[in-house]
């Protein structure tokens, strides 16, 4: 390295120093000598939230039993973290419910798209989208109720025609980071009568989104990456008020009639966005993604997500500085990425695994994805340097050509 080229630990001391959101790093519970990278795949744990389930499991189950219901407003629980969810992703907070999982919303709201274009049976996306989402297209294409289609993100717009009732993407990839153009896809999609449906879940927390702004007519995301619910976290779903009325989703559960404890035969579905709910809410991981909302709000998005390219911006600095010579796979402009950085390598798996031997927990995907994800409400500038400096050394050493980091595990 250049001696009269500041070290990336001293300008990391420097940035930090300057950071406004320094301080909500003391808000989260992080192992020492650990630089954790995975967080657009699980979040870390927010120091509240112990004491939070903590409390439910003592207090409101334990003492207040099935009067907690009522008296802790379990019953509420869903409508409220979604209205706290709203202003994250520029929603009213009567369009948006925390409940199920990203999977099951998807497929509660694939099937109420094409219930709404009826004559039109295509959902399309794009190949390589996140894999559950195409695999709820392929149920219900098994059902016969829908037909699937994928075309190449530069050929969306023309693969839209007049047998597309739902275009289903994400909007940030969540194995390169890439974002796509909401405003000119959803336009696209409703000029040729087509619904849209956005997978908000590498997103929300970590960069802006506004649903109303792009006019968008579903969405659903997880609770358990920027949101810092914790794993299995209930997951959140959107649907615009102009189409709440006309929402006939498939999965008609109790929770989602009019009036649950009449214990009708008949299903008849709640008004609004409570329509939506289906089986009784986990009240337990319920209130431990409450406490990651309110903390992620309390910092604001704007902040997060100025923070996040940041610390991207840096990262890329100091792998310059190592003269690491690795392909990025994410877009260079950081207004054109989401909150991560991926790195393509034919030995992406050994070196992921040198790394998390350091104490740098990133993730690999199939098939030779280096993937690092900055969570900037708890991630600071003197990680980045450690990160990268860890990485160059790995790289530099062959590290990675040792027998037990090309041994795959189940879980990564």
């Amino acid at each position: 390295m250049n001696p009269d080229v500041t070290s990336p630990e001293i300008r990391a001391a420097e940035f930090d120093a300057a950071d406004p959101l320094a301080e909500y790093r003391a808000r989260f519970i992080l192992p020492e000598n650990v630089v954790y990278l995975d967080g657009n795949s699980l979040g870390a744990l927010p120091k509240a939230t112990p004491e939070r389930v903590q409390r439910l499991v003592e207090e409101e189950w334990g003492g207040g039993l099935i009067r907690s219901w009522n008296s802790a407003g379990w019953f509420e629980m869903s409508g409220r973290i979604g209205a706290r969810i709203a202003p994250l992703i520029g929603a009213d907070p009567n369009e948006v419910i925390a409940c199920d999982s990203t999977s099951v919303n998807l497929f509660k709201l694939i099937g109420a798209a094409l219930q709404m274009r009826p004559g039109r049976k295509v959902v399309l996306s794009e190949p390589g989208n996140f894999p559950t989402d195409l695999y709820m297209i392929a149920g219900l294409e098994a059902q016969g109720l829908a037909e699937r289609r994928l075309a190449e993100r530069e050929r969306l717009v023309e693969a839209l025609d007049g047998n597309v009732a739902l275009l289903m993407l994400t909007h940030v990839h969540y194995k390169t980071g890439a974002l796509h153009d909401m405003v000119a896809l959803t336009r696209a999609a409703h000029e040729a009568g087509a619904l849209v449906l956005w997978d908000l879940s590498h997103s929300t927390g970590a960069l802006p989104v506004d649903l109303t702004g792009v006019d968008a007519d579903f969405a659903v995301g997880c609770g358990y990456k920027y949101l810092c619910g914790g794993p299995g976290a209930p997951a959140f779903a959107f649907v615009a008020e102009r189409h709440q009325a006309a929402l006939r989703q498939p999965l008609t559960g109790w929770f989602g009639h009019a009036a649950p404890f009449a214990f009708s035969d008949d299903y008849v579905g709640a008004p609004g966005i409570e329509r939506l709910q289906c089986g009784t809410p986990p009240v337990l991981g319920l209130a431990a993604l409450e406490v990651g909302v309110d903390l992620i709000a309390e910092i604001g998005v704007g902040r997060l997500y100025e923070k996040s390219q940041a610390l991207s911006g840096f990262f890329l600095d100091c792998l310059t500085a190592h003269k690491v010579e690795i392909e990025l796979v994410s877009p260079a402009r950081s207004d054109e990425r989401g909150s991560q950085l991926s790195f393509r390598h034919a030995d992406a798996y050994a070196i992921c695994q040198a790394l998390i031997a350091r104490g740098v927990i990133g993730d690999f995907r199939e098939p030779d994805v280096l993937r690092l994800g900055f969570a900037p409400a708890y991630l600071s500038f003197a990680d980045m340097a450690a990160a990268a400096r860890h990485l160059a050394e790995v790289l530099s050493s062959g590290e990675w050509q040792r027998p037990e980091f090309s041994q795959r595990a189940a879980v990564t």
